[in-house]
């Protein structure tokens, strides 16, 4: 792990804990966020600007990581930093973003190491949990991408 990816690490699992509110405002943050806010804010204290919602996020964030049939198996692939995006229970779908390409996106978490990611959640607020509970709640991670 490099010193950026340590010290966005740092950053994120220091909002452990912090309430979940879907849509969160601008004012709000960081003291209560959702997934995009989250990933917004933290990246931003590294002074990286991402876009404001999940699949806009997605559209115009880094460069994807090829994803295998298995999304375990990815975790190969994966470093600290990289975007992980769900097909999430609010799955969006914008046909500009992704031409030719039919790709619904609910929710994104940052993988940490070791086969966890951190993500702002409901009802739990922000919480570092193992790869394999949050695609049994979300769904399965339908792209991810590589910021830092």
């Amino acid at each position: 792990m490099n010193a950026t990816q340590t010290k966005l690490l740092g950053i994120a699992r220091s909002h452990l804990g912090a309430p979940y509110v879907y849509g969160a405002k601008p004012e709000e943050i960081p003291q209560k966020m959702d997934c995009s806010s989250f990933t917004q804010y933290i990246y931003k204290q590294i002074g990286i600007d991402l876009e404001r919602s999940t699949i806009l996020q997605a559209a115009h964030t880094g460069a994807e990581i090829k994803l295998t049939t298995d999304n375990l198996q990815l975790t190969t692939a994966l470093r600290t930093g990289d975007l992980l995006f769900f097909r999430g229970t609010r799955g969006h779908y914008n046909d500009e973003l992704f031409p030719n390409r039919e790709i619904y996106i609910g929710h994104v978490a940052m993988y940490t190491e070791d086969e966890k990611a951190i993500h702002a959640s409901y009802p739990e607020g922000v919480i570092e949990q193992s790869l394999a509970d949050i695609i049994k709640k979300r769904g399965p991670i339908v792209m991810a991408k590589r910021v830092i």
